[in-house]
């Protein structure tokens, strides 16, 4: 047996699922429209809305089984999300890479398999549309294009869950999305026991863009704060806007001295996008810091991060004057 290999984009791609807050939630009608439909048109006994977590793969609709869930070394959507076109296994039986996987040895006793990859809104692959049957076939083209149809109205749920944890402006989480990411990747850098370190970053003078450009040019000195967030930042860090011109980044594995030199690189590539990009005002910033320490949660590392900030804020304005 030929278990699946992880993605290069897994750990973005974990955080984009858990994100979605979809995992072992109840079934809901949307979904499960979808894979009466797919059962009905192929004429296969099953079809699955299937999630490929860290180490499962969780169904969101399952017509036609009554698992919940099975191991993802075990899973053909493991492999199936590792593409961008359906991937289809004609006869398992035959086909090396599952011949002894136990879900073609024993129940439900695979023989065919078609899985069309779930995209998220940041192209990310969670999981798929799947259909299976105990019989070997083939998909047509025709076929294939009508599996690719039935994905992308999973797609189109899928992103409109999505869009409630990503700020409509910047296309960065939101804070309902950070609390849901942030306590995963805690729980992440807990169990291996990897420094972490909150930054709390709040735009200066933001207020005065306003005033002075309009909300139009505040909107978009917002957008291009977040692109350098993106750009800066790792794919492992956690970064949201939490509020109007309140941003957080999660750093994991990065200590006191790590964060720093983190801030310090994202200063300069802030500096220069002031001296590139000039619009008549500088994206200005402060910064507060806050270390994981025994006991701490996402609210008590804000708390003291927020008070750093607001620290740096005051110092900067006393320098001025």
């Amino acid at each position: 047996m030929h278990k699946p290999i992880i993605p290069k984009d897994e750990v973005k791609r974990i955080e984009t699922l858990r994100a979605l807050s979809i995992l072992d939630t109840a079934p809901e009608e949307r979904f499960d429209r979808v894979t009466r439909m797919a059962t009905r048109l192929f004429g296969v006994p099953i079809s699955l809305v299937s999630l490929v977590d860290e180490d499962r793969q969780w169904f969101k609709s399952a017509e036609g089984l009554d698992a919940e869930e099975t191991p993802r070394e075990v899973s053909f959507c493991g492999h199936a999300i590792l593409g961008d076109d359906i991937f289809e296994v004609p006869n398992a039986v035959e086909d090396e890479r599952f011949h002894d996987n136990p879900l073609v040895t024993e129940e439900p006793q695979i023989r065919f398999y078609a899985g069309s990859p779930l995209k998220a809104a940041n192209g990310l692959k969670v999981g798929t549309l799947c259909l299976i049957d105990n019989k070997p076939r083939e998909l047509s083209d025709e076929d294939k294009m009508l599996l690719k149809d039935l994905a992308d109205m999973v797609e189109q749920e899928i992103a409109a869950m999505q869009l409630a944890t990503l700020d409509e402006l910047t296309m960065i989480s939101n804070r309902r999305g950070f609390n849901m990411l942030s306590e995963h990747a805690l729980a992440v850098c807990r169990r291996q026991s990897l420094p972490t370190t909150l930054l709390a970053i709040d735009l200066n003078d933001f207020k005065e863009i306003n005033d002075t450009y309009g909300h139009a040019e505040g909107d978009r000195a917002l957008v291009a704060f977040a692109s350098l967030l993106k750009q800066e930042f790792r794919e492992s860090d956690v970064f949201a806007r939490i509020g109007g011109d309140e941003f957080l980044a999660l750093l994991c594995g990065a200590d006191a001295e790590a964060a720093e030199a983190a801030k310090s690189r994202f200063r300069q590539r802030v500096d220069e996008h002031n001296t590139t990009a000039s619009r008549g005002y500088d994206l200005k910033f402060s910064i507060g810091t806050s270390v994981l320490r025994e006991g701490d949660t996402i609210e008590s590392l804000l708390k003291r991060a927020d008070a750093a900030m607001y620290d740096e804020k005051e110092r900067s304005k006393q320098s001025v004057h």
